[in-house]
């Protein structure tokens, strides 16, 4: 293995370890969690929410926390995949791409065990077509430099 490729699985490694930090959450910490990411969602992109009352602001907030939370989930996913690609030697994209949907897996399991968590099947899919994008992405820029 090259050094680039234990760089990048010593990355893959740390990355795996905050989704397993983010998923260890209790419910009551995830959705404060992701309620922050929807305020900020809401700061950068929605005119004039800085000058709605705190009220409108959080019920905004909880509005859109549904795809903030499954957006957030996808991106894990797609950086996860992208280092797993430039940390694996050979046939990187397959197994990359298996790699991140049996450790979405496992996540989902942990969170079983979560207080007020649960694990969704919707979620894994959500994680896999998230590595699925990444891979993509990679996949597309490639074609672009050899072109």
């Amino acid at each position: 293995m090259k050094k680039r490729n234990k760089i990048f699985a010593i990355l893959a490694l740390v990355w795996m370890i905050f989704i397993f930090s983010m998923s260890a959450q209790s419910a009551d910490e995830s959705t404060n969690t992701s309620l922050r990411a929807g305020r900020l969602v809401c700061t950068l992109f929605v005119p004039h929410y800085k000058n709605m009352t705190a009220s409108d602001q959080m019920a905004l907030a909880e509005k859109i926390d549904h795809p903030v939370r499954k957006t957030a989930h996808a991106t894990e996913y797609a950086v996860l995949g992208i280092l797993l690609f430039f940390a694996i030697p050979g046939n990187r994209y397959v197994l990359s791409l298996f790699i991140a949907a049996v450790y979405a897996s496992t996540d989902e399991f942990h969170q079983l065990f979560v207080p007020g968590r649960s694990g969704q099947i919707t979620d894994v899919l959500i994680d896999s077509c998230g590595a699925i994008a990444g891979l993509l992405l990679l996949f597309l820029l490639h074609l672009r430099s050899h072109h």
